[in-house]
């Protein structure tokens, strides 16, 4: 997620480097001051460390972050630095929820530069950067020293706002990572039942599997069951004439066939690049076929992308029988 950031342009004088705070009834410096509250501080707290001038000088320099309105960081805030900060703003422990909450739990497959959190209870204005949601009776889990909705309700209140590819993506997810199990979401779902888009993630669910490690492999699962294709095994282990064992995304064994969802990122290196063409080389000497996905596959010609392994499947299958 997209990290906040800002600051003044004023260029200032220095002042003395060593200053007084009333933080526990200790002289601290600011630095002090930082390090006593995880790197976060309000800004009438600063003020007591150091004139306005020397913050507006430290923001300037980049050596004070605002991460919200009165509140600074002394590095870069993460999700954790920026739900602590709303503590600060809201004097609550605020509790995380939506996509905050499944990036904190480990399983964020969205991209949402906004923090969520639950109603805290005290007057919070929704913003650009943050989004507060009411969710009676949300069940909780603690993760970081914070409380966030739970993955199993987090995963399926995800997924009823999204695409169906995206949505399986997110449950997919969820279970890869291990935050959840399958019975877990079906009692999400059942907790939700009357929600908007529960519907369609209670007939989903039923594709839903926990050993997809991308959201591509996902999205191009469904891709494969949407277009009638046989059910493949998801990943197949095969062991070359070498004895090396190979794992693929995606196999029909009885023709032989493979197919391997190919991202852009991992292919960046040449030795990313030398390693799948070893992949095929040795595959192919065992008799396996691989075809080669990649995203405009699964999102822009998923219809041609079914055809083309249909035809394989069906090549392949009658030179077999």
């Amino acid at each position: 997620m997209r990290l906040l950031d800002g600051g003044y342009p004023q260029r200032v004088a220095p002042r003395l480097s060593r200053t007084c705070t009333a933080l526990d009834d200790r002289l601290v410096r600011p630095d002090d001051l930082f390090a006593s509250q995880g790197g976060l501080a309000t800004t009438k707290q600063l003020l007591t460390a150091m004139s306005y001038r020397t913050l507006r000088r430290r923001i300037r320099d980049g050596k004070v972050i605002r991460v919200w309105h009165g509140v600074y960081a002394d590095h870069p805030p993460e999700v954790i630095d920026r739900l602590a900060a709303l503590d600060l703003v809201s004097g609550r422990s605020i509790v995380a929820c939506m996509h905050t909450a499944a990036e904190l739990h480990g399983f964020g497959t969205e991209v949402d530069g906004r923090i969520h959190i639950l109603d805290p209870g005290v007057r919070m204005r929704p913003s650009s950067a943050l989004m507060v949601h009411q969710r009676i009776g949300a069940p909780l889990k603690r993760i970081h020293d914070r409380l966030a909705t739970a993955p199993a309700w987090t995963a399926v209140e995800i997924a009823r706002t999204l695409q169906r590819p995206r949505a399986l993506a997110a449950l997919d997810a969820a279970l890869f990572k291990r935050c959840c199990t399958l019975p877990e979401l079906c009692m999400a779902i059942d907790e939700q039942n009357g929600r908007r888009g529960i519907v369609g993630i209670r007939e989903l669910i039923r594709n839903v599997d926990g050993r997809s490690e991308s959201p591509l492999e996902s999205e191009a699962r469904l891709v494969f069951i949407d277009g009638g294709l046989p059910a493949p095994e998801v990943q197949y282990e095969i062991v070359d004439r070498c004895g090396k064992l190979w794992r693929v995304d995606f196999a029909w064994p009885e023709a032989k066939l493979v197919a391997e969802y190919e991202s852009m990122e991992w292919h960046a290196t040449a030795e990313a690049l030398r390693h799948d063409r070893m992949k095929v080389a040795r595959l192919q000497e065992c008799g396996w076929m691989s075809i080669p996905v990649v995203v405009d596959d699964v999102r822009r010609h998923p219809k041609e992308l079914v055809a083309r392994i249909a035809t394989h499947l069906n090549q392949r299958t009658s030179l077999a029988g």
